[in-house]
């Protein structure tokens, strides 16, 4: 008998240490998750100042010159040997392409709307991805998760306010570089099956340089001051910092536990637009987002319930 009590105690402990450490797993990867945000937050904040010196081109290839020098130097072929082969060429230059379309369109955006204005469009991608999903991957898109979309585009609609001469033509294009982002995350849910998290992150700034350093002759205007150079090369660092950081919270964390903490971005954007440019959202765009977050947090349970019940319904 004191044998086996010794052994259920043993287990009992063992199950507690693990269940400890996955805790302490999982608020590691929800600090990590909102470092990620602030990141993103100072690289559209850069974007931003750069903006009214500094042609949008040139902001955006910096973006990705950056990004692909400081990845290249902790993934490359002696870190991880045959990171550049994959088995889906075509589907890796469409993501690529598909970030940097979204990137432009936001950066552009940015020079004519509010840091929390952009930040409050892009939380409309769970619902583009949700929509997408059904014609693009074959998910069953039911009822429940329609109505839900419907409701996170009408808050959108609060945002804007088309038609009440409240909507600067800019919103189109945050609205289209969020659709886009929308279809570069369902690549990367595709490409999870093909080839590694290294390769697909190789890929994710090659678009933008291929695409762009070709250009960049003829828009190129030299910064005039050490700020201007020090926000090019920042843009690259917090682009890298921030997805690295991404990559070891979904290592330590699921993305049901982390997709929440990605709301957080809206403090970020509204402290950083009141610190750098005097600006502060009005009432109808923090009723707007709320509903979009809402309809966001709502489509998280909706998955997490089919997720844990596969033989359930399709909502």
């Amino acid at each position: 008998m004191n044998g086996k009590q010794t052994e259920r105690q043993t287990r009992g402990k063992t199950m507690s240490a693990q269940l400890r450490e996955t805790d302490r797993d999982r608020l590691i990867g929800i600090g990590l998750i909102c470092v990620t945000l602030l990141s993103f937050a100072f690289l559209d904040s850069i974007a931003k100042l750069l903006s009214p010196t500094l042609p949008a081109l040139q902001i955006i290839w910096a973006r990705y010159a950056g990004n692909v020098l400081l990845v290249a130097v902790f993934i490359n072929h002696r870190t991880y040997p045959g990171v550049l082969r994959t088995k889906k060429p075509k589907i890796q230059w469409i993501r690529s392409t598909l970030l940097l379309l979204s990137t432009s369109m936001n950066f552009i955006a940015l020079r004519y709307l509010q840091l929390a204005e952009t930040s409050s469009i892009a939380f409309t991608i769970p619902l583009w991805v949700a929509l997408l999903s059904g014609p693009l991957l074959g998910e069953t898109v039911g009822a429940r998760r329609l109505a839900a979309i419907a409701i996170g585009f009408f808050g959108v609609l609060v945002i804007t306010r088309p038609g009440l001469g409240m909507m600067h033509p800019a919103v189109l294009l945050a609205v289209f570089g969020t659709a886009c982002y929308a279809l570069y995350a369902i690549a990367t849910r595709h490409l999870a099956a093909y080839d590694s998290p290294q390769t697909t992150m190789v890929f994710s700034g090659l678009s933008g340089v291929v695409l762009l350093t070709p250009v960049l002759p003829f828009v190129w205007q030299t910064p005039q001051t050490v700020l201007e150079w020090a926000g090019l090369f920042g843009m690259g660092l917090f682009a890298s910092f921030g997805h690295y950081c991404l990559i070891l919270a979904h290592q330590r964390a699921p993305a049901s536990i982390l997709s929440p903490f990605t709301y957080t971005q809206l403090a970020w954007m509204i402290a950083l637009g009141y610190l750098l440019f005097g600006d502060l959202p009005d009432i109808w765009t923090l009723v707007g987002v709320s509903i979009v977050i809402c309809s966001g947090l709502y489509l998280l349970s909706l998955e997490r319930n089919r997720s844990g019940n596969p033989t359930a319904e399709h909502d």
